[in-house]
C-alpha cells in the first residue's frame, strides 16, 4: 500500500480551493466515517459521503455566496494519517466574511480518505445558519 504524501494531499485538497468539490469527494470512500466535532447544526458522525455531503456541503452551499471553497495552509503527514489545516474562503449571503478555520484528521486507505475527524469553530457556524437561513 503506498503511504500517503503531503504532495498528494495538497493535490487532492486543491479541490476545494478550486471550486471542484465533486473532483474532492471522488477521492472519498462511500462508506466514509466522517465526524464533525462541536456542537452546532451540522455537527455528528456521518457513515457514508453521500449523507456527509448533503448535510454539510449542500446546507453551507445555501448560505455561501459561492459555496463552501476552503484554502490549505498546513498539511502534517504520519504514515497513512493526514492533518490538514484549512482555512474558509467563502462569503455569506448577507455579506459577512465567513473566516471559519478547519483541522481535518484525515485516514487514507489505498489512496482513498476512509475516515476523518473535523474539527471548527462551532459558534462561527451556528452564526452563519441563524443569519442566513430562510
Amino acid at each position: 500500500m503506498k503511504s500517503v504524501t503531503e504532495r498528494d494531499v495538497r493535490t487532492l485538497f486543491a479541490h476545494l480551493e478550486n471550486g471542484h468539490n465533486e473532483k474532492f469527494f471522488r477521492h472519498v470512500a462511500t462508506d466514509v466515517n466522517w465526524t464533525v466535532m462541536g456542537t452546532h447544526p451540522l455537527a455528528g458522525t456521518y457513515h457514508n459521503r453521500e449523507t456527509f455531503v448533503r448535510n454539510t456541503f449542500g446546507r453551507l452551499n445555501r448560505v455561501l455566496c459561492d459555496g463552501v471553497k476552503l484554502r490549505v495552509t498546513n498539511v502534517i503527514i504520519s504514515g497513512e494519517i493526514a492533518a490538514v489545516e484549512l482555512q474558509a474562503l467563502s462569503t455569506a449571503l448577507n455579506g459577512a466574511p465567513f473566516n471559519n478555520r478547519y483541522c481535518w484528521v484525515c485516514r487514507f486507505e489505498n489512496e482513498k480518505i476512509v475516515e476523518v475527524r473535523a474539527y471548527l469553530d462551532s459558534a462561527l457556524v451556528q452564526k452563519l445558519l441563524d443569519e442566513n437561513e430562510i
